[in-house]
């Protein structure tokens, strides 16, 4: 049994493989487990915020739980967002399963959030508690967790896949390059706010290459934000099991 916690920010093709992984005859996906624990204890206002709370747990112990017991399948795959690993609350049961991050251009993940939610602020996006995340999982395995670019992902899907599957102990699918157009079983209750683009997917579509011009204000947190980001960046994994130096 395999349970991975893939610790990204939001906008961040984070659906996107959750989707991959939801592919998989042998895989459970769940979509955002401490969401609604997020708006609870936060206080902070979301799409559909009321409907989120009402539809999911938000009791961090019962999530916990949760979060650490098998599935049916053997592979257990969790979409997780940083930012709702709010402060004060134990973070130790993130080392009874197997961690992994997706990291993502600031600018790039900056330019599509204000698309489908104007108000943002560097907690939103979730790169600073994305590299307290990462440190804590360095501290206690003595060397760096797996770490995949969305861009790199979407450049090269089966090669990074294959080498994301061989570093969290799984063997790699093709199901996972592709998947149903629409919506999923497993999406959470918020898809129709945030998922329109990848329910009108099936497979990761080639990346953006032009470059990404933000307002000054908006700049101001991509700058805050750029050094969590390179510091995941040097450990990214590249081709089939290999990793840059870093």
């Amino acid at each position: 049994m395999t349970i991975i916690a893939m610790w990204s920010g939001p906008r961040n093709i984070s659906t996107a493989m959750m989707y991959s992984f939801g592919n998989r005859a042998d895989c459970t996906a769940w979509d955002e487990p401490f969401y609604a624990f997020s708006l609870v204890n936060h206080g902070n206002d979301h799409p559909m915020r009321d409907e989120i709370i009402a539809a999911n747990e938000s009791d961090w112990d019962a999530l916990v739980a949760k979060c650490t017991k098998p599935s049916a399948k053997p592979v257990f795959y969790q979409k997780h967002m940083t930012h709702h690993m709010l402060p004060g609350f134990d973070r130790n049961w993130i080392h009874r399963v197997t961690n992994a991050f997706l990291i993502r251009s600031p600018e790039r993940v900056l330019a599509s959030y204000t698309r489908k939610w104007a108000d943002v602020s560097l907690r939103d996006i979730g790169f600073v508690e994305q590299a307290e995340i990462f440190d804590a999982v360095v501290q206690k395995r003595g060397r760096a967790p797996p770490v995949i670019d969305a861009d790199d992902v979407l450049k090269n899907p089966r090669g990074i896949l294959s080498a994301l599957c061989k570093a969290c102990g799984i063997p790699f699918d093709e199901a996972m390059l592709k998947w149903p157009k629409g919506p999923k079983s497993f999406d959470g209750v918020w898809a129709p706010h945030w998922y329109n683009a990848v329910w009108d997917s099936t497979g990761f579509a080639p990346p953006v290459e032009k470059t990404v011009e933000l307002p000054s204000s908006l700049m101001k947190i991509a700058d805050e934000a750029r050094g969590p980001y390179l510091r995941l960046k040097a450990h990214t994994l590249v081709g089939v099991g290999r990793q840059q130096a870093g």
